[in-house]
């Protein structure tokens, strides 16, 4: 099994002299509102530069904002793909990018690894070029619920989510997962982001007396749903947060309105997986806070990318091939990408559950590991 451990660099460095650079592309949201999350993706890409060049291996990296939108992920991977030739692309972040840049990564037969997006669909048509290492929207949500069904005794939910390819995806995910596990969908509603008033919805989710409410949002919107959930009085068992928003920093700082809210996340410092802490204290000694999981999906993302491609000599179609026969291990846990599902080239990876508690997170699912006990039912609010 390939590793790409801090424990083993020294051995990989006599194996892997050095050597002419690999060509890899990154396409990320460095300006605009998705920029605070953006911003630990490119943090993690630069760590793993640093531990690839350690290694011998040499990466010219050729980075692309993509401002959060659609249209300028396209243009970016036609220009990676076509002027730069590079071997390999890692990113975009947000699912409406990474959905829309999967099309042309196809096209042109360039390997796309998609490090922190979650929209089903990405993965879901039988599209040969396109990687994923994020877990899904519907990992997001049964990890939240199988929690929550296992803590208490939930029977309603409802689903709160924002209107776009992530928002979209992670409630008709939630939905499907919660009648499946016997809970009924009492109130449903798409939100327009960064709207500055979601009281309308959210009196409509309380008139439905709701055992639990499930959340889908970015950081801003995430803060301004739950500070104004505290103001009409909203109290169900729960709040569930499919991860992005309510799985920063950010918002756990926010302790008068973030307490005891539960979220969904893919990598915590604590996690038993290899190099998991020792990333969580390098991240934070060199650029002064605490990574989110964006930072180690894209770590583990561009390490993988990378180590391929120099293999592969920089060619596509042997990279390709790498990328679907390889299996890895690192601080993300065990890697591979498979067919399964309905799903092409994804990474079955392991989802975990952390909720604020006093300011930080703690994670609380599942057991084996758990840092804490989760706080349910919410106690109400302070």
């Amino acid at each position: 099994m390939k590793k790409w451990l801090p424990v083993l660099l020294v051995v990989v460095f006599a194996v892997l002299p050095s050597q002419a650079q690999v060509k890899i592309g990154f396409i990320n949201s460095i300006t605009g509102t998705e920029a605070p999350i953006g911003e630990h993706l490119t943090n993690g890409v630069k760590l793993a530069i640093e531990d690839l060049d350690k290694r011998g291996i040499k990466v010219q990296l050729f980075q692309e904002d993509d401002t959060g939108k659609p249209e300028v992920s396209m243009s970016a991977m036609e220009k990676l793909a076509t002027q730069e030739n590079v071997a390999g692309v890692v990113g975009p972040y947000s699912s409406k990018c990474a959905n829309a840049v999967s099309k042309r990564a196809e096209q042109y037969k360039v390997p796309l690894l998609v490090p922190a997006a979650s929209k089903e669909e990405i993965t879901r048509g039988g599209l040969k070029w396109v990687f994923r290492l994020s877990a899904t929207t519907l990992d997001y949500a049964s990890v939240l619920l199988d929690m929550a069904l296992t803590a208490g005794k939930p029977q309603t939910i409802a689903i709160i989510s924002e209107s776009t390819d992530f928002g979209t995806s992670g409630s008709k995910a939630a939905k499907e997962y919660a009648e499946k596990k016997g809970l009924k969908v009492v109130f449903q509603e798409d939100y327009q982001p960064k709207s500055p008033d979601y009281r309308a919805t959210l009196t409509k989710a309380k008139a439905a007396n709701p055992d639990i409410v499930f959340l889908v949002s970015y950081v801003a919107d995430a803060i301004l749903l739950m500070r104004q959930s505290r103001e009409i009085g909203l109290t169900p068992q729960a709040f569930l947060g499919a991860g992005a928003g309510y799985a920063q920093i950010q918002f756990a700082k926010e302790k008068d309105i973030s307490n005891n809210v539960f979220s969904s996340t893919q990598w915590t410092e604590d996690v038993k997986w290899p190099g998991a802490k020792d990333f969580f204290d390098r991240y934070k000694a060199k650029f002064g806070k605490e990574p989110t999981y964006h930072a180690a999906c894209a770590y583990a993302s561009m390490v993988i990318m990378a180590e391929e491609a120099t293999k592969a000599k920089g060619d596509r179609e042997a990279l390709k091939k790498a990328l679907v026969d390889g299996k890895w291990t690192g601080i993300m846990g065990p890697v591979a990408f498979d067919d399964y599902d309905g799903y092409t080239n994804q990474n079955k990876h392991e989802m975990l559950a952390e909720q604020v508690q006093n300011g930080e997170f703690v994670t609380v699912w599942p057991p084996k590991y758990a840092a804490g006990k989760p706080v349910y039912p919410f106690p109400g609010w302070k």
